[in-house]
């Protein structure tokens, strides 16, 4: 049962990856204004990469938990993360909707901090290891502010 619990968590983890990964920047994105601080390209994937192993073992720890009345919750509000993280990718890539990307990644990063509040509730460790995905979540929400700010006389989206 654990070892099962942890292979779907990971597996759901990294189906969210895989859907956010078929957006990827192109000519349009190399062409836009970038905010001081941008990490070069090959740390988006490695952190990424990281950060969804941790959410999926903290879900999978909270999932593996003694019942609790807000586990329930928590693992709702996981899964609806999952579908805003999912989603940033196609709307700001995909769909080059750079202010509606960072209104989805406000929404996302209020489900993650409920979540990891819950998280922490339910299981300590669980909940420190959503912390790196919240810290990361801010720097996105900083640098797709600021290229929507930088850029917005060429999209006014």
């Amino acid at each position: 049962m654990v070892v099962l619990t942890y292979t779907i968590s990971l597996a759901l983890s990294f189906a969210t990856a895989f859907t956010g990964a078929r957006y990827r920047p192109g000519s349009w994105y190399q062409s836009l204004r970038k905010p001081p601080g941008l990490p070069p390209p090959w740390v988006f994937p490695l952190v990424w990469t990281l950060l969804y192993i941790l959410m999926a073992l903290a879900a999978a720890m909270v999932w593996l938990a003694p019942a609790a009345p807000i586990r329930s919750a928590a693992l709702i509000l996981c899964a609806l993360q999952l579908v805003a993280n999912a989603a940033w990718s196609w709307i700001f890539f995909g769909r080059r909707r750079m202010l509606l990307a960072w209104l989805d990644l406000s929404l996302l990063f209020a489900l993650v901090l409920i979540a990891t509040i819950l998280f922490f509730q339910i299981e300590s460790v669980a909940g420190m290891l959503m912390l790196p995905y919240l810290l990361w979540l801010c720097v996105a929400f900083y640098l797709n502010g600021t290229v929507w700010w930088l850029n917005r006389a060429v999209s006014l989206r």
